[in-house]
């Protein structure tokens, strides 16, 4: 089962050819994406820091949470609003690019790890949340969450590049990758 159909009928909507052709919003809608990233990211990897117990070891986690935890989810919700417009605007492209592809898997790791931190070791922060040096999982979900994050804007940056469009010669294995090779037989 392919999704290009779906990005297909996306693609021809007005409202993603009108963004996709804007002059000021496609770049502005962009923008506001890299700096709710920026507030997002920069909060989780405070969070993340105090979590591995390499900055912040004097405050208690619950504390760094707690004053954190607003600014995250103000910058995580308008970062997946313009995402999704960014998506919107292109989804041919951006289902074809293999960095938009790797992105998606490790936003999914990323929230599964932020999902098993809360769920898990975190219900028990009260025992272990003013030691400078965290719980081995704790320390683990932090140092995943700052290597997946890093992992999604890396490839989040590369989406810009054409390396791997379809209409570029490319080998087998790209072809597959980026699901050209559905084009070809269409």
């Amino acid at each position: 089962m392919s999704l290009l159909p779906f990005c297909e009928w996306l693609a021809s909507t007005p409202g993603s050819i009108a963004l996709h052709e804007s002059l000021f919003m496609y770049p502005l809608v962009e923008s506001v994406h890299v700096l709710t990233l920026c507030l997002f990211v920069g909060m989780t990897m405070m969070l993340d820091l105090r979590l591995t117990g390499l900055a912040l070891r004097k405050v208690p986690v619950a504390d760094v949470v707690s004053r954190l935890q607003p600014l995250m989810f103000l910058g995580f919700a308008i970062m997946v609003v313009s995402g999704v417009l960014l998506f919107y605007a292109i989804p041919i492209r951006s289902y074809h690019n293999i960095f938009f592809r790797v992105k998606v898997v490790f936003l999914i790791l990323a929230g599964a790890n932020a999902l098993a931190f809360h769920r898990g070791i975190f219900r028990r922060v009260e025992s272990w949340g003013r030691d400078t040096e965290p719980p081995s999982r704790a320390r683990f979900a932090g140092f995943a969450s700052l290597i997946l994050w890093a992992v999604v804007i890396v490839t989040g940056r590369m989406i810009a590049y054409n390396w791997f469009d379809c209409d570029k010669p490319q080998p087998g294995w790209v072809q597959i990758a980026t699901g050209c090779s559905y084009d070809a037989e269409r």
